[in-house]
């Protein structure tokens, strides 16, 4: 009899069923070298481009199978999932095409963008209480009615639909040394796992969780499924505060570590996959690359590294933010405070000086009602677009060097 291991929920010859059975359903999804992100940390680097999985991330794969092999058991009601964006499209997608009535129960606080896409996939959506747990628990009830409850991540079906990622991974590199993977709920790390370790054991598995919500790193460190109280995070699509207990079943055996990343390094990541691939990632699916850059994990010189890139939906407002995030914590943006003497002439001077540095203003405040500032001066604040953190340290050393006293300022998102 095949096994895995004594508590693996799915079996490797379920996900190769899941595979054969999602061709044509699925897109197959380009693993794409890169040799900027190969040189920054001395390794191969390959990226897994879920973001342009149909939907915008890999949920479709689960929900499509989870569909297909319980359609015999799906009743004439449908189905029913809560999600607060890529399950509730992936859903929607995927009962769409079965011709199944789908009903998505979202929280109040979920993108209208999203809201929108999914009602554009065929499903019906209800807005419902102000937390993911107040939507799942209303989807219980439509379950109580009829429908068929498609999990996020807790499900055996839908993690092996998740685990056909890696044996796409596989087939086209078959020998990788350390495949890297988001964690949420833990289905997506689970279903990879059980798929590369069938295939090729000695290949390591590393999760990524925003420090924001560490559940499954928690849940490890305990030997149990602990529930975490999660912060805000640009990783929205992984911040659950929980993780399921089939996937930590897998991450217990199969998953040799999971790191957390801060938020600042979540927008420099997203930043370098739009500027060096021309890529867009959510902030969820940019983790594994932000782990790489901040050396979470020990990376095998000259190795084969894989990144699973796990989703793009993001939404516009949003990513300008985490664009301007990303390009102060890459030294592109300085912000500085200037005093200057009130006088004419004088805020024309301190733009001479910046433009002689060929720094590109971006905004400007100028403060004359700044605390404890005599009433001879004012206050100038500065946000400067430049090429990098030596560019930044030159424009600092010109100005001192035309007798402006400077103060750095921290970043900080302006609501002016």
């Amino acid at each position: 009899m095949e096994t895995t291991s004594r508590n693996a929920p799915i079996l490797p010859s379920v996900i190769r069923k899941a595979a054969e059975a999602l061709k044509g359903r699925v897109l197959r999804t380009p693993l794409v070298y890169s040799s900027t992100f190969s040189r920054l940390c001395g390794a191969k680097v390959y990226l897994k481009l879920e973001n342009l999985q149909e939907t915008g991330s890999f949920k479709l794969r689960g929900a499509t199978w989870k569909i297909m092999s319980n359609l015999h058991r799906i009743g004439p009601d449908g189905v029913v999932a809560a999600s607060a964006g890529n399950h509730a499209q992936g859903v929607a997608l995927a009962a769409s095409r079965a011709k199944l009535p789908s009903t998505v129960i979202m929280p109040e606080w979920a993108s209208i963008s999203k809201q929108e896409a999914t009602r554009n996939y065929g499903a019906e959506v209800i807005i419902e209480g102000q937390s993911l747990s107040d939507a799942i628990r209303k989807a219980g009830q439509l379950v109580e009615r009829g429908k068929t409850l498609i999990h996020p991540f807790d499900d055996p079906d839908v993690m092996a639909g998740q685990g056909t990622i890696g044996l796409e991974i596989l087939e086209e590199l078959p020998e990788p040394d350390l495949v890297v993977v988001p964690v949420g709920g833990g289905g997506l790390i689970g279903g990879i796992a059980v798929a590369c370790r069938s295939v090729r054991p000695e290949t390591r598995i590393v999760g990524v969780q925003a420090q924001a919500c560490p559940s499954a790193c928690r849940s490890l460190e305990s030997g149990r499924v602990v529930s975490v109280e999660a912060q805000k995070s640009l990783a929205d699509g992984i911040t659950v505060k929980q993780v399921g207990a089939l996937p930590f079943a897998v991450m217990k055996e199969m998953v040799d570590e999971i790191v957390l990343v801060e938020e600042d390094a979540i927008a420099a990541a997203v930043l370098m996959l739009l500027e060096r691939k021309k890529l867009l990632a959510e902030g969820a699916g940019a983790v594994p690359l932000a782990a790489l850059m901040s050396c979470s994990f020990e990376v095998p010189k000259g190795g084969t590294v894989v990144l699973v890139i796990s989703g793009g939906n993001m939404d516009s407002p949003l990513l300008g933010r985490v664009l301007r995030k990303g390009l102060f914590r890459n030294g592109r943006i300085m912000r500085v405070s200037v005093c200057l003497d009130d006088i004419p002439g004088s805020l024309a001077g301190l733009l001479g000086v910046i433009a002689r540095a060929r720094a590109n203003v971006l905004h400007i405040y100028h403060n004359r009602g700044a605390r404890d500032l005599p009433v001879s001066m004012s206050m100038v604040e500065l946000e400067l677009e430049t090429r990098g953190p030596e560019h930044s340290e030159e424009i600092g050393v010109q100005l001192r060097a035309g007798g402006y006293r400077i103060e750095w300022q921290p970043f900080v998102e302006s609501c002016r």
